[in-house]
């Protein structure tokens, strides 16, 4: 496209790009809630989003009995029906999560290794994961019927945006806010930001430190869970490895908000959401993945930090 197109499309692009932001945001927020108390990187975040797309492909075609044929839902039946599909996929991700911290993470803190055996080993597990799948898959992508009509329900000018990503904004939104509220104010929530600034105070002040790590993959896990649930109700299809592109874009819009931070990773997630839908309307789709990375280089070489800081872990060594 040329940049006129962009200028008569800017509302549009606006839109579609902060659909995807939210959507990079909610997965970031697996990458913050885990990087936040062990200062260490889930790279095994991208196949807990691709579990939850898959969660819900499966719900849909082998529960529900789903096909290409299938009229789309409407009323009750609809809103339950999405509900079942968030519900499989926060479920399968959130325990696909505890699973990658038990595998990969506890025994290795327990022996006192150093951070690169913890990272090497999530590494290794997401491999497994992503191959597991793709044996299990045959490499076939797999679509996922449409059980919502899609439609305009809200247009201004010549802009008008769909009920999904409506949904997606709506939603997405709830929940971070949500997730901002619980780690702020419940119990459970103090529990993790001790932890997050000192391992040794919490475990002297009676703070179960297993149980909060698993809780706090558990919340990372769920958050990105929603975030397969809803891409899939956006883009229908799924593959064992569509978790690569969209995991390093929400790496890199946590690490550009401020790893750590999760108000961070809102504006990380919303601002490259933004910049990439405008570099593949300029640019060319193509040129998506390779905008990320230069977004990521850019941030570590001259803001390593991010926009926001680590906000959590000023009282940490």
């Amino acid at each position: 496209m040329t940049f006129n197109v962009v200028t008569s499309q800017f509302w549009s692009l606006v839109v579609s790009g902060v659909a995807l932001g939210f959507i990079y945001v909610l997965i970031s927020l697996g990458y913050t809630m885990v990087y936040g108390v062990l200062r260490l990187i889930n790279f095994a975040n991208s196949e807990i989003f691709m579990v939850g797309t898959f969660a819900t492909v499966l719900v849909s075609r082998n529960l529900y009995k789903f096909d290409q044929n299938t009229n789309p839902l409407t009323g009750t039946k609809l809103v339950l029906t999405l509900a079942s599909f968030l519900f499989a996929s926060m479920v399968a991700s959130g325990i696909t999560a505890v699973i990658v911290e038990i595998v990969a993470y506890r025994r290795l803190r327990a022996k006192g290794t150093n951070r690169l055996a913890s990272l090497i080993s999530a590494i290794g597990t997401s491999i497994v994961l992503q191959e597991t799948v793709r044996i299990l898959t045959h490499s076939i992508p797999m679509s996922n019927p449409r059980v919502i009509r899609k439609y305009d329900v809200i247009t201004f000018g010549n802009t008008g945006i769909r009920n999904d990503i409506l949904i997606v904004i709506v939603f997405a939104a709830v929940l971070y806010v949500t997730i901002d509220r619980f780690v702020s104010k419940t119990l459970l929530g103090k529990a993790i930001r001790a932890v997050s600034m000192s391992e040794e105070t919490s475990r002297l002040m009676g703070i179960n430190l297993n149980r909060v790590i698993s809780a706090t993959f558990f919340i990372g896990g769920i958050t990105t869970g929603a975030a397969a649930f809803l891409y899939e109700t956006v883009y229908e299809n799924t593959k064992y490895n569509v978790g690569f592109n969209i995991g390093l874009a929400a790496f890199t819009a946590a690490v550009l908000g401020g790893i750590g931070n999760i108000r961070g990773a809102m504006a990380g997630g919303i601002a490259l959401g933004l910049l990439e839908t405008y570099a593949a309307a300029v640019l060319g789709t193509q040129w998506k993945a390779l905008t990320v990375f230069l977004v990521l280089i850019l941030v570590l070489l001259f803001r390593p930090t991010g926009l926001f800081g680590e906000a959590i872990q000023t009282g940490r060594a």
